[in-house]
């Protein structure tokens, strides 16, 4: 396995890598430090290939957000290695990159989910109630933003190509269109209420 710390990764295909390899440790009595480093390193998109050892791929965004993290470690009082691997063995780049794949695939079955189990059943009760209020509609647009921008979240890090992504977005653009139409029926009765 060759190690490269050049600053600049080529603009290759990302399946092909290079990628960012970092090992940590952070102290075993602090557990909330662990957890905070793991959520960060899990927002970048990162892959556990086993306990405290990570990959991404080689990105000039990630290395500096990597350098972050391995401050933070520090300041944590542990330690860390950060290694860029730009000939990794066969078996280990489809570990990679299937893993990576793996992480944005359940994350857009996640926003599927959370569209048709939460998001379509709210609309539906708050009809069922007859709650045509726009404090309703300004709360359920909140949700909405919420899955818009969790969506975005995903797709920055989707570097694979996971499967899953369009069906995300069909679920994401029907809860707006829901949404719109409960909006317009709150508009419709608060008018005709106050004519």
């Amino acid at each position: 396995m060759a190690i490269d710390n050049r600053t600049e990764p080529p603009v290759t295909d990302p399946t092909q890598g290079p990628w960012l390899l970092l090992i940590y440790r952070v102290p075993n009595e602090s557990s909330g430090a662990r957890v905070a480093v793991w959520r960060q390193l899990k927002r970048l998109g990162g892959f556990y290939v086993q306990q405290a050892v990570c990959v991404l791929p080689d990105r000039g965004e990630l290395r500096e957000k990597l350098s972050r993290i391995r401050e933070r470690i520090d300041e944590l009082g542990g330690s860390s290695v950060f290694l860029t691997l730009t000939d990794a063995e066969e078996d280990a780049r489809v570990q990679f990159v299937e893993g990576l794949r793996g992480q944005s695939a359940k994350e857009y079955a996640e926003i599927v989910e959370e569209c048709e189990t939460k998001f379509f059943k709210e609309i539906e009760f708050e009809r069922y109630r007859d709650n045509y209020t726009f404090e309703e509609a300004e709360e359920i647009r909140q949700d909405l933003e919420k899955l818009k921008r969790w969506l975005r979240k995903v797709e920055a890090r989707d570097w694979m190509g996971a499967d899953g992504k369009e069906l995300a977005r069909q679920k994401v653009a029907e809860c707006e269109r829901m949404l719109e139409e409960f909006e317009a029926d709150v508009y419709e009765r608060t008018v005709s209420e106050a004519g």
